[in-house]
């Protein structure tokens, strides 16, 4: 075998591992939370005003995380090496320029491509891409040196296998709460502390006054602007950022109560309650439900126990969602549940648990543990789990 031999068979198994490898964890990563894909799907969906084909983003979102990791399985593994690579390479074409387009018109800060599990920038995800393509072009044309490590007969068995733990798994994360959570409210968090940022460390900014003389505009700074020139007009004052620093992991956690005002018979937005909620030094029951219109009522009935018990031992309980006022009265009067609400941002909510309902249990602002629907434990559980 030749050095140039050498070298093209070096490149091409170093190209199959770095596109396989990364075609396997992206694909895994978003597997884990499918959810958590589809709402980026969405955020995609409404800033090109195709809001109507929300219905697809799942089912779109389960397809792309089984195809993305069943094809680097299938590279790594060797397996149909002509026709992998043509797909992957067909994958590419599509999602390149696609990443070009969002690091240019910037319609989200995070492309979601590794999920939560490790956020890059999109001009990182476009250049990660380009590395790709390159690797990928190379496997096109020189598919025939890729080596396998399965044989024909056993192939099949591989490839099936692959797919349906693609399918399942991707599945089990969509009913169940994601088995690796990465987000900042997964159990053992303190919430508090991830909305804490050093200040050395944070985004240094600079007030700015804009202050105009003969009709002509100026800058100037805190230490500088004429406040004692009265030939100056104050037009604006504005805040610049002078150096991007560390940003905190929650920085939009907000809950604000939600009242009955008898007189008016209507549902109102009242005072902020978030220091309350993260400073309790019992335990703290948090319903959330982001949707009360899309909210499962299946298990409704779990939730009213766990409000019995926490009424009855002297724990709080909210619902938290994203509903409005209006929706909150007739969903209540509908179902006289007696639950203590509270509106919080829909995607905060979301963020918080990736079910509609789900039952998160707080302690000094530290996630206990969460649960889905279907997995809300029963009063015998809380009696021998939960302590004062």
């Amino acid at each position: 075998m030749s050095s140039k031999t050498k070298i093209v068979k070096f490149l091409v198994e170093l190209s199959r591992i770095i596109v396989g490898a990364t075609f396997l964890f992206s694909g895994f990563v978003k597997a884990v939370d499918p959810l958590g894909f589809t709402y980026k799907i969405e955020d995609y969906l409404i800033e090109l005003g195709l809001m109507d084909l929300f219905p697809l983003a799942l089912p779109a979102a389960v397809f792309i995380v089984t195809a993305e990791f069943a094809l680097g399985v299938f590279l790594l593994l060797g397996i149909y090496r002509k026709w992998i690579v043509r797909l992957i390479f067909v994958f590419m074409v599509f999602f390149t320029p696609l990443t070009l387009w969002i690091a240019i018109a910037n319609p989200v800060e995070d492309c979601g491509c590794f999920g939560d599990a490790f956020v890059i920038s999109n001009w990182q995800t476009f250049y990660k891409n380009i590395i790709l393509l390159a690797g990928v072009i190379l496997l096109l044309l020189k598919w025939e040196q890729i080596t396998p490590f399965l044989s024909k007969k056993i192939a099949p068995v591989a490839a099936l296998l692959t797919l349906l733990f693609g399918v399942l798994f991707s599945l089990h994360n969509v009913y169940r709460l994601p088995v690796f959570d990465f987000r900042p409210y997964k159990v053992g968090a303190n919430i508090p502390q991830q909305m804490f940022v050093d200040p050395e460390k944070a985004d240094v900014l600079e007030t700015v006054f804009i202050y105009s003389k003969d009709g002509v505009e100026e800058e100037f700074t805190e230490e500088n602007y004429p406040w004692n020139d009265s030939t100056w007009i104050f037009v604006e004052m504005k805040t610049k950022l002078v150096k991007e620093g560390e940003k905190p992991a929650i920085e939009d956690f907000a809950v604000e109560s939600l009242y009955y005002d008898e007189t008016g018979g209507d549902w109102n937005i009242g005072g902020d309650i978030t220091d309350i909620i993260l400073s309790e030094p019992s335990y703290t029951f948090l319903m959330v439900a982001y949707s009360l219109e899309k909210m499962n009522l299946k298990y409704l009935e779990r939730f009213r126990e766990v409000h019995r018990y926490a009424e009855v031992n002297g724990y709080s309980f909210y619902l938290l969602t994203s509903s409005s006022a209006d929706m909150v009265g007739e969903w209540e009067q509908h179902h006289r549940t007696g639950f203590q609400f509270c509106h919080a941002d829909e995607r905060v909510l979301k963020t918080m648990i990736r079910a509609n309902p789900g039952l998160m249990l707080l302690k000094e602002g530290t996630v206990i543990d969460k649960w889905d629907g279907s997995r809300v434990p029963g009063k015998r559980w809380l009696e021998e789990e939960v302590k004062n």
